[in-house]
């Protein structure tokens, strides 16, 4: 009995002390941000293009999609390729929406979040590295075969129909990536995750409404150049909510209800009255109403 640490104990203090340290947001350093998102980018391309290209049973279960969402009334996907593709103009530009802003659009919101929001940039990157990891899960157990690669389907394949630089499984990059990859769909997780950032955080009406409509014009895009299904973007979106949850857990709050800044700790007192209470860690302090829609 004489041998036990006490709630006041400054072992245990120091404890929770560190536990505090570790959970709240700290002040991001870039060069530890940019070697993070390519180490991460390189793991991710790694195990992702490492999955067997199961090539018989990708078909099967895209062939088994196919047939849920005619028995939804809601096998859309072909009406909107064929629709889409005869309008030249348009889905050349789709074309290089679906090669470029998934990455382009990413990286300017991890960038301003960083510049101008410091305080919330670690829990919004750990949302979408936790969508990102969770997603492999994904590819590994559900192979699925995007619409322009089903046999009999009459899909049309625009990268290759208009030659144009596209898709990274069509055309002369496909063996450079698994075409058998499909869900979840990254692109709506990351656009998701573009937008329901923007959407939160910035002052501007203009760009919070450009944030909703990015992750939906991207719907559009992915499914009029038969990369994907539209349940596809629903498992991106399953996992965007994994994403979040870990954040929660981790911070003690939704991403986006942290400081703007980076707020210090207070270290508790171990040896006052209380001390078994450890100070409240800035990540879980709410701001108030007003200061949260200022910023």
């Amino acid at each position: 009995m004489d041998d036990r640490t006490t709630p006041s104990s400054p072992i245990v203090a120091d404890g929770r002390w560190a536990w505090l340290r570790a959970r709240s947001p700290r002040r991001p350093r870039i060069w530890f941000e940019l070697l993070l998102i390519a180490v991460s980018y390189w793991v991710y391309s790694l195990i992702r293009n490492a999955v067997p290209e199961q090539k018989a049973e990708a078909l099967r279960n895209a062939n088994w999609i196919w047939r849920t969402e005619e028995s939804l009334g809601l096998a859309f996907e072909h009406a909107v390729n064929h629709a889409v593709n005869s309008v030249t103009w348009l889905i050349v530009t789709m074309n290089y929406y679906y090669a470029t802003l998934h990455f382009v659009v990413t990286i300017g919101v991890l960038v301003w979040l960083y510049r101008w929001q410091p305080g919330r940039y670690a829990a919004f990157r750990t949302v979408l590295f936790a969508t990102t990891a969770v997603a492999l899960v994904g590819y590994y157990l559900y192979p699925l075969a995007p619409p322009r690669l089903m046999e009999g389907k009459d899909f049309i394949d625009t990268v290759l129909v208009h030659h144009t630089w596209g898709s990274m499984a069509s055309g002369d990059l496909k063996h450079m990536s698994n075409q058998y990859a499909a869900m979840p769909s990254m692109h709506i997780g990351w656009s998701t995750w573009c937008g329901l950032t923007v959407f939160f955080l910035a002052k501007a009406p203009w760009a919070r409404i450009l944030g909703l409509l990015y992750p939906a014009a991207t719907l559009v895009v992915i499914v009029a150049t038969a990369n994907h299904f539209w349940l596809d973007a629903v498992g991106g979106l399953i996992c965007l909510g994994f994403g979040f949850l870990v954040a929660f857990f981790w911070y003690g709050t939704w991403p986006h209800r942290l400081s703007r800044e980076i707020e210090p700790l207070t270290v508790p007192d171990a040896a006052g009255p209380g001390a078994g209470t450890a100070a409240r860690p800035a990540a879980e302090r709410e701001e108030p109403i007003g200061s949260r829609a200022s910023s």
